[in-house]
């Protein structure tokens, strides 16, 4: 089985570059299933209808997500129980006032399947139930045999590097998102788990973590709030391929990290 994945995919430059290169990446590769975490897909701010149905349409098996999952309002009519966006699993959800959607999914293609779990972390995050009891609740209900990559949200790499040691021989891999900083420490944890604290963000390159950096600065020496923008310049593609074998234990974890070129970006308008 080989899996494709695209961590934190931002905004319209984020999507036009997955659009770019997934021929070529199908291509050379041959993905049995493509997954993106899409809390900012549109324009960093959520998700909705449209920006969604443009990635289905590239073939997408199943989405991710994370504490961006509730920016916007037209999530709720995305949750639910056939969907293929998931949302984390530790997400509060006290009695009375369930959470909306669900934090697993598992996708089909043939013969193969596999067990998607998201999880945020809670390190300078708002405070979640623990994630660490949560994929090990979910892994209950994954079937026999059922390869399981784990998407862990988090800011801080401890936090990512703990989850990828509890799970490791457990599940067919951690990947970590949230930071949009790719790291360059993938590998092969024993048991056969595939692990990377950090795939990266698929959008603007240049940029702070998607934003143009003027106003992002500005926050940072006056410590005051300031408006920002989505960027558009130098789009790139930030993605994993991990192939695992017949008993769903990883084999290769390959990290890339290219720019693409898009024509239409370069016109302005809007970059949701």
């Amino acid at each position: 089985m080989i899996i494709l994945y695209f961590a934190d995919i931002f905004g319209r430059p984020g999507r036009k570059a997955v659009q770019a290169c997934i021929g070529d990446l199908r291509a050379t590769y041959t993905p049995d299933f493509i997954i993106g975490n899409v809390e900012n897909l549109a324009g960093g701010r959520g998700v909705n209808r449209r920006t969604l149905e443009e990635l289905n349409e590239m073939g997408f098996s199943a989405y991710t997500s994370g504490n961006h999952i509730w920016d916007n309002k037209e999530v709720y009519q995305l949750l639910g129980p056939d969907s293929k966006l998931i949302r984390p699993a530790n997400w509060s959800s006290p009695e009375g006032e369930p959470c909306p959607g669900r934090g697993m999914t598992i996708v089909h293609r043939g013969n193969l399947r596999l067990a998607i779990i998201n999880v945020m972390g809670r390190v300078f995050m708002d405070a979640q139930d623990c994630p660490f009891h949560a994929v090990d609740r979910l892994l209950k209900e994954v079937p026999p045999s059922t390869p399981v990559l784990v998407d862990m949200h988090a800011d801080a790499t401890s936090e990512k590097y703990a989850m990828g040691w509890h799970l490791a021989g457990k599940v067919s891999a951690v990947v970590g998102s949230h930071s949009h900083v790719q790291t360059a420490d993938e590998r092969i944890l024993p048991g056969g788990t595939a692990y990377i604290t950090d795939v990266g963000m698929t959008g603007a390159f240049d940029s702070v973590i998607g934003l143009k950096p003027e106003g992002v600065i500005k926050k940072f020496i006056t410590k005051r709030p300031h408006p920002t923008q989505a960027a558009k310049e130098n789009p790139g593609v930030s993605c994993v391929v991990i192939k695992l074998n017949s008993r769903g234990h990883a084999e290769s974890i390959e990290r890339l990290r290219f720019t693409v070129k898009i024509d239409d970006l370069a016109q302005g308008g809007d970059l949701e």
